[in-house]
Formats: structure tokens, sequence, C-alpha cells
């Protein structure tokens, strides 16, 4: 069975890149702005007319708008902090795997404690020691998910430390990073885009958790979560201020997750060969 190539995973792919699509393009083809405000227009349900697709919200503000613009931060944040945990994951597993020995031992102790941590409440106080802004979500979201990257790669290390390449490399007197840059690296490309379509989720639920307690993206910007938390007080009179951009969140992750699904069914499909 082609694993790429099936019905499910097309249809995820198609519909995750259709909403990404939107998200970008609606707000520039409707006639309203994000923060624009009309008090004659408050908690109008969805409709045709004057074009509130999504109806507006508890400020006379354009709900499809905001939908998109919360899909865009969604995303940005969820790719940028998968980033960052890719980063940080790959360099320390690389190097705790390819040293190997006691450093290992000692890096992995210490990913160990880390994992001891209830790390939400370490984000939730980061938050708000050092107050909120956009940079230090990204920074925050991957200091959660790096943990699980380090440890994938550090195992898949282990095991390419033992490939006649890479012992040749050693012989010849590579350089310990030139080892991992050039041999190591190229070869965990497979495991780490895994890995990254199933992180990106996660990251997605953590930001809309934050923004869901008020800790993550502020007004004047928004996101999915920070608009459900909105939904969540208005929802007995306008039930789509909460259901729209609820769906969305959802299917969002859907998509993610049946396409991080397909994509490891295919790794393991060819480590199997």
């Amino acid at each position: 069975m082609n694993v790429a190539g099936s019905k499910t995973v097309r249809v995820s792919a198609w519909l995750l890149g259709g909403i990404v699509l939107l998200a970008f393009v609606g707000p520039w083809l409707s006639p309203h702005d994000y923060l624009q405000t009309d008090f004659e227009q408050i908690l109008q349900p969805p409709a045709l007319a004057n074009a509130h697709v999504f109806g507006t919200d508890d400020l006379g503000r354009d709900l499809f708008v905001r939908t998109m613009h919360g899909v865009q931060i969604t995303v940005l944040v969820a790719v940028v902090a998968s980033i960052v945990s890719l980063v940080i994951g790959v360099l320390y597993g690389a190097v705790a795997g390819l040293a190997g020995g006691r450093i290992d031992a000692v890096m992995m102790r210490f990913v160990d404690t880390l994992y001891a941590l209830p790390f939400i409440f370490f984000v939730i106080l980061l938050m708000v020691v050092f107050e909120r802004n956009f940079l230090l979500i990204f920074v925050a979201i991957g200091a959660v998910n790096w943990l699980d990257m380090a440890r994938i790669v550090r195992g898949q290390t282990l095991s390419l430390r033992e490939r006649e390449f890479v012992q040749a490399a050693q012989l010849t007197g590579v350089s310990f990073g030139k080892i991992i840059t050039r041999h190591i690296a190229p070869n965990l490309l497979g495991i780490v885009i895994v890995y990254v379509t199933l992180t990106i989720p996660q990251a997605i639920l953590v930001e809309s958790f934050l923004s869901f307690l008020g800790l993550g993206i502020q007004e004047p910007q928004t996101s999915l979560g920070a608009l459900v938390d909105g939904g969540v007080n208005q929802m007995e009179g306008a039930a789509w201020m909460l259901l729209i951009p609820a769906a969305m969140l959802a299917l969002i992750l859907l998509c993610f997750n049946f396409l991080g699904d397909a994509f490891r069914d295919l790794f393991d499909a060819r480590q199997s060969r």
C-alpha cells in the first residue's frame, strides 16, 4: 500500500493547504479589517449580509477575518516553535549519541531530569516573569518539545556511529562537528521530518492552551486559542464565536496528525526494507 498516496493523506494535505492559503488570501478579499469595530453589528450571526460570513464578535468585529488572522498566528507560532525544538533537539541528541560514554550518560540524565519537571507550569512562569511577547512564545513552546526530539535523534545516532562511513571519518581525523553535519545529520533527515510533522500539532495545542489561559497571544493580535477563549464567554448567546474557531483548530490538528502518521508509516516501511 502506498501510504503517501492514500486518499486520507491527499485530502488532509489539500485541506491543510487550502486552509493556510485562505488564511493569507481571505483577509485581503474581505472588506473588513480584523481590528475594525462596528457597534451596530455586535454579535451578528453568520450571514452574507455586510460580508460577515462567520458573523461578528462582541465588539462588532468580523469573525471571518479574525479567524483567518488567528490561523496565520497559530500556524506561524507552531512552525517556528517546532523549528526551535528541532534545532535544539537534533544538536543535543546528535552530540550525546556520537560522544557516547560518560558524556552521553550525563547529557541524557539531564534530559530525564527535565522530563520530571512540569514544563507547562515552567512555560507559564516564564511568560509571567518576562512578560508576554510574541518572540518569547516561540522560545517557550520550543523549550517544551525538544526533549523528545533529542531522545529520538540520540537513539538514531547511536546506530549510525557504528556504520562504516562514520568510523572511517573518525579514523581519518575528521572533526567532531563535521561528522555531525556531514555524516550524521543527513541520515537523520527522514526521522526528523516525521517527528516535526508530529510536533507541530503539539505546539499548536500548547499555544492554544496558553492563549486560552490569557498567557499567549495578546490583543490586538489574536490566535485560534484566544478566539476560543473569547467564544466561551459568549457560547450561550453567540455559539458561532466558539464553534467556528474551535472547528478550525480541530480541523488543522486532524490534518497535521494524519500527515504525521502517514510520514511515520512511510518511514517505517522504508526502514523495514
